[in-house]
């Protein structure tokens, strides 16, 4: 998993807010969704990093915070636009960040047998950027995940959606096969006070548990 972005109680609040946003079709008059305003959205993003990345640590969580008050899409939204785009099933999205600014990652093991990486706009869920991996040396994974993925009836986005109700805002959803002996999947969330809890969700009900705290596979592992 890659280092997860912590969004304070503005970011919180904008995501929440803007839950119900979808893609902006584009114009070309400047407006929202135009590549004017997109380009100058992920400027202004990247300006924000740039200048409070320099005065340490001790502002990183409020520079996250600016960065992050431009989203304006949910995981579970942008789970939808990635198999919109790629046929096939996402096993994982999150927020993440690219060069400064903020951005939804997407893992999508598409129907063409491939693997598929994606990065979406986080204003319009558009497609940024999207690379195909057809290594046919990590068959067997792509087959192991297939497996696991056999019977279930919840998808990513509907895992997000089913968490995303009173406990925070999700900023990533993961396949995940090694929770016991069956695949769940893990959200993440945020709170308006800024608290980070995960989740685990049944991919076959959609029952949402709380995941088990660090301190407790601690202690099963002293068990062991």
């Amino acid at each position: 998993m890659k280092r997860r972005i912590v969004l304070a109680v503005t970011a919180a609040a904008v995501l929440i807010a803007g839950g119900a946003t979808t893609a902006v079709a584009v114009n070309t008059d400047g407006g929202p969704g135009s590549p004017q305003s997109e380009a100058r959205t992920t400027a202004q993003l990247t300006a924000t990093a740039g200048a409070n990345g320099a005065n340490g640590g001790d502002h990183e969580d409020a520079a996250e915070a600016r960065q992050a008050a431009g989203v304006r899409t949910t995981a579970a939204q942008a789970a939808t636009a990635a198999v919109r785009a790629v046929p096939g099933t996402v096993t994982e999205i999150e927020l993440d960040e690219d060069h400064g600014a903020l951005v939804w990652e997407a893992d999508v093991l598409g129907r063409d047998g491939a693997w598929h990486s994606l990065t979406l706009d986080p204003l319009t869920t558009r497609v940024i950027r999207s690379h195909t991996d057809r290594d046919t040396s990590g068959a067997h994974g792509q087959d192991r995940v297939r497996a696991a993925l056999r019977g279930t009836t919840v998808d990513a986005a509907s895992a997000a959606r089913a968490v995303g109700q009173g406990r925070g805002t999700v900023t990533s959803v993961d396949f995940e096969d090694d929770h016991g002996t069956e695949p769940v999947w893990e959200v993440e969330t945020v709170t308006r006070g800024g608290e980070e809890h995960t989740y685990l969700v049944d991919p076959r009900s959609a029952a949402v548990s709380a995941a088990p705290s660090d301190d407790d596979h601690d202690d099963d592992q002293d068990d062991d």
